[in-house]
Parts: structure tokens; sequence; C-alpha cells
């Protein structure tokens, strides 16, 4: 999809779908007035009798528009004027999107309201503008004949007032960024919407070898023997119940100065989770497709970084294992040893990803990473704590941890700081080795991160759980169900920074 920038008069555009914007108790903008008196008033009188009223992503259609260059007019509510931001913009624009592309081989054309220039600056606008363009195109139909999402032919963002070619420029870029996050997202998206027995370790680092060759990122794939050879044996007891090998994906993408820091990106990749010998319910298993989440999310971030350039250096790892029941799966009470030389005792083998992160946050630090961050579908706890909405950072060191809640605010996605109180660390001890792998049941989010705690060797780390919105339970207007690709532009914000 081409998506372009013009200033052309909004009446001229020759477009299948002209979509504006408007804000509640607000008067017509410019634009808005050229097209409600090219269409001899329409838009005043669905004013005036209450059917146009701003709301927040309230859709409003005229299938005729005689009178100006495109076929169709929608005018999208933005909501409370005052309360407009980067999420609640996009939401509105995904659910107008997604309306326009169940249909095959459209275009379309969306005119900028000033006031979002004046809430969001010209750029973050037109950025998140071209980012809801390509993602509203992909849908989570992967295996049905006919699919209800299509990509835009192509997409004209409409802007007033000319620009001069210093800004233009400026746009443009943010045109490009966008359509990167976007394309980024549905990577993420699409790994985590595959069935398991399409996507497993040895499809998934295939995958991720084929988009490290595609961006001329070095990578290499850890097999069986590899991993064997590492002595990662918390990630090959996860591993040895299920009939399909292991496998260790390591990126190196070295977009900064030689003797620069490194920042390392860890994935969960259990791609698909029945809890071991500790078996999930049939209705919990349903969904454990997506327990990858965590590296198809540190896949898309590279891939994103990638493609925009930036002047960092980074590591990504993803550890990748299937948790399954056979009479070789590692058992309650047996002891494991991580690559680091920790003893762990078996307590829940549905507490596998923490084993998986531990041997691969061991195998980044020994490959010079200078921080740290890992993401996974970690635990349910985090679910139950802050929602389906909302990531839950937990850290050994608050500078850090600060950096990537200013990352995800820049990003307007949900991140909250949970505690990392040495009590919690305290229900870990166990009687038989170094550590269990699971406390109590209370502040289960907390011990998990207390555990990953003991191997990052004391270099800065924040883990993220984003058990609850990397997976869209249920479909809203602007959101199918399935892969969401959160956090995907948290890091790619965390990339930004660190190569500053």
């Amino acid at each position: 999809m081409a998506i372009q920038f013009s200033s052309t008069p909004v009446t001229d555009i020759a477009t299948n779908h002209l979509v504006l914007g408007f804000a509640e108790k607000t008067l017509f903008s410019a634009e808005l007035k050229a097209v409600d008196e090219a269409l001899g008033g329409a838009l005043t009188r669905l004013k005036e009798r209450g059917e146009l009223t701003g709301k927040q992503a309230e859709i409003t259609y005229l299938p005729n528009a005689d009178g100006i260059a495109a076929d169709r007019v929608y005018v999208i509510g933005l909501g409370d004027p005052n309360k407009i931001c980067k999420s609640k913009y996009e939401q509105a624009l995904l659910t107008v999107f997604r309306r326009i592309t169940s249909k095959p081989d459209q275009t379309l054309a969306f005119c900028m309201p000033p006031i979002i220039e004046l809430q969001l600056d010209l750029d973050v606008a037109v950025s998140s503008t071209a980012y809801c363009l390509c993602v509203a195109g992909s849908g989570n139909e992967l295996y049905k004949s006919e699919p209800g999402r299509h990509a835009l032919l192509s997409a004209t963002i409409h802007e007033a007032i000319p620009q001069a070619d210093e800004e233009i420029q400026k746009i443009e870029k943010a045109i490009n960024e966008g359509m990167i996050l976007g394309a980024a997202t549905n990577l993420t998206r699409e790994l985590v919407n595959r069935h398991p027995n399409d996507i497993y370790p040895e499809t998934f680092a295939n995958r991720a070898g084929d988009v490290a060759a595609d961006l001329g990122i070095h990578g290499k794939i850890l097999d069986q023997h590899d991993i064997e050879k590492e002595n990662m044996g918390a990630l090959l007891g996860v591993s040895r119940g299920s009939c399909r090998e292991p496998r260790v994906v390591v990126l190196n993408y070295n977009g900064g100065k030689k003797n620069a820091p490194t920042l390392a990106l860890c994935g969960k990749g259990v791609t698909f989770d029945s809890g071991g010998l500790s078996i999930k319910p049939s209705a919990g298993m349903l969904t454990m497709k997506a327990d990858m989440a965590g590296a198809a999310t540190v896949l898309g971030a590279m891939y994103a970084i990638a493609r925009l350039k930036l002047p960092v250096n980074i590591i990504g790892v993803l550890g990748l294992v299937e948790n399954m029941v056979s009479g070789s799966s590692y058992m309650l009470g047996e002891v494991v040893t991580a690559r680091n030389g920790v003893s762990i005792e078996i307590h829940n083998t549905d507490a596998e990803g923490r084993l998986v992160l531990a041997d691969i946050l061991s195998y980044a630090v020994d490959q010079g990473a200078t921080k740290l961050i890992d993401l996974a579908t970690l635990t349910g706890a985090c679910v139950v704590a802050l929602g389906e909405e909302v990531t839950g950072a937990f850290s050994n060191n608050q500078d850090w941890c600060n950096e990537i809640l200013s990352s995800g605010k820049t990003a307007d996605e949900a991140i909250w700081q949970l505690p990392m109180f040495d009590s919690f660390g305290e229900q870990l001890r166990s009687e038989f080795a170094d550590t269990k792998n699971v406390g109590t049941r209370w502040g289960g989010a907390i011990t998990a991160a207390k555990f990953l705690e003991k191997f990052v060797s004391e270099k800065p780390w924040v883990h993220l759980d984003i058990a609850g919105p990397s997976y869209a339970e249920n479909s809203k207007p602007h959101q199918d169900t399935g892969g969401t690709g959160a956090m995907v532009r948290t890091l790619v914000e965390v990339a930004k920074n660190f190569g500053k």
C-alpha cells in the first residue's frame, strides 16, 4: 500500500472513501464546511438532528457524495477535544478504517483535523494515521477461504495548509515510520494468530531467520545440540515433553558504534503450552498458541528497528519450546540446572516460561548485553492485578525502569510498575535446590519476576509481563480477537532513546 500526503482541496480528492474527523461540541473545520457546502448542507442537517455528534469513534456515513470527487463520506467522532490522546485517536481511526477495509480494492483519503495537530503535533498525528492505515487492513482470518480484512490499494493523508519543503520531508519521514511500525505490529499479530501446528519452535525459528536475512541482520539459530552445549538445562527441561525440538534464535543488529552499549531484548516463545504435567483445563489451553507473544513482539520490534535504521546495538534472543505432556515430560519435584548454574526445584510445570527466560537472559548477559528487557505472557496473576490492557513492569534498576515507562508513555501503551520487595523472593526458597520455580498463590506476577532476577547478573533489567494486552480475548470495533502487537512500539521508543 502506498500512502501519500496531499494539500489538494478536500472536495477534489478522487477516492472511494473520504474520512473526516469531528470532535464533540466543536464547530466544523474549514474542510468539513467545504464538504458540507458541496453536499448541499447534508452534514449540517445531520448535526441538527443529533446524528452527527463527534462522540468517540461514532461513525456517520454518507453513501452518496454527489458534489465532491470522493464516492462516499465518513465522519469519525474524536470525542471530547480536551481528552484527545494518541490511543483514543488511533482507536477512532481504526474503527472507521477497519469498516472500509472489510472490502477489497479500496482507496481512502483521511483529512487531518486541525484539533489533532494541536493535541499531538503534526508529525505524531501523521505517523499514527499511517500506522492505523496499515494495521486496519490486516486481520486475523489467516485460515478462512474468504478473508474479512483487506489491505488498501492506496491512501492519502490530507492536510489543508500547504507545507514548506522541509516540513514535507518531516511528514514523509513520519509516514514512513508509521508504515514500518504498522508492518512490525502486523508481523507480531500474524505470528501470534497462527495455529500451533503451523508455528512451532522450528518453523518460528525459520521465519525469524527469513526476517533477519531480508533485513540484513546477522542471526543464528541454536538447535537442540547447540542448546545442550550452552547448558540451557532449564529450557531443555521444559522442551522434553514435546516431540518437537527447541530452538533459540539470536539476532544481532549493529546500528551503533562498535564499542557502544548493547541492549538485549529477550522473548518467551512457548509456541504451545499445555501446562505440562500440571496440565491446564481445556478452556485455559485454547489460547495457548499465543504463549509465544513475547518472542513475536521481540521479532516485530527488531524488524522495525532495522527498517528504521536506528543507531543502536541490539541483541534479540528468542527462546522457543513447546510445553507438552508425555513420558519424558519434566516432573514436579525434579531439579533442573540453568545455564548460570542455579539449580531449580520444579513445583509447577505450568510455570515454564520463566525457565525458558532464565537461560536466554543468562545467554544475553554473556553475549555482552549492557541492559536487558524481557517480554513474556508470563502470569495470569498479572492479568488479575492489572486487567487485560495493561503491561506489568518489574525491575532491579529504577532508572532503567523509568526509561521504559517513559517510552511506553510516548508510545501511549499502558505500563504499570509493580514492587520487587525482597519478601517476595523469600517465597522461592527450596529445601532441595537453590530456588523453586514458583511461590505461593499470592503476588504470583512478582514472585515470577523475582525468579527471573536471579539470571541477569545484576545488569539493569526490566521484565514486561504482557499476558493481558498481547492477546485480545474478544473483538472490538477497533480491534480483532487475537494478537495485538502490544509493546512493539514501546520497544522501538526504548531503542531510539538507547541509541542516543
